[in-house]
């Protein structure tokens, strides 16, 4: 397995217990996201933006595939991250009480790419 440095933006798909951590973004809830460092897999710049953004600890283990959706932005990466803790890090951006951790359900209403909203229904509690 080779691991390729990432471009454009990076998502973290962070799903704990049936939920999904979103963070603030401007009037609505977005997943934690941003770019990648220079030479910097998804993986690795999925799991240091939570970090930044939340405070938590997570491992970007499986980047997801964008597959052929049309009107799905150019560049962007998703990735399933494992939450490796369950409090976080007072280091984050954004403070605990800031951060929503959703019901995978209710997540209709977030504008999500493609590839996540398959994942997170594939994921869904019965």
């Amino acid at each position: 397995m080779t691991l390729e440095q990432a471009e454009g933006v990076v998502r973290a798909v962070v799903v704990y217990d049936g939920r999904v951590l979103l963070v603030p973004d401007g009037d609505g809830w977005a997943l934690p996201s941003g770019t990648p460092e220079p030479a910097e897999t998804a993986q690795a710049a999925a799991a240091r933006i939570v970090y930044e953004t939340t405070g938590y600890l997570v491992d970007g283990t499986e980047p997801l595939d964008p597959g052929e959706a049309a009107g799905e932005p150019v560049g962007e990466t998703a990735v399933v991250c494992q939450l490796l803790t369950e409090s976080p890090s007072s280091g984050g951006r954004f403070t605990p009480e800031q951060l929503c951790w959703t019901p995978i359900a209710e997540t209709a209403g977030t504008p999500l790419p493609g590839p996540v909203r398959a994942y997170l229904q594939g994921h869904t509690p019965v």
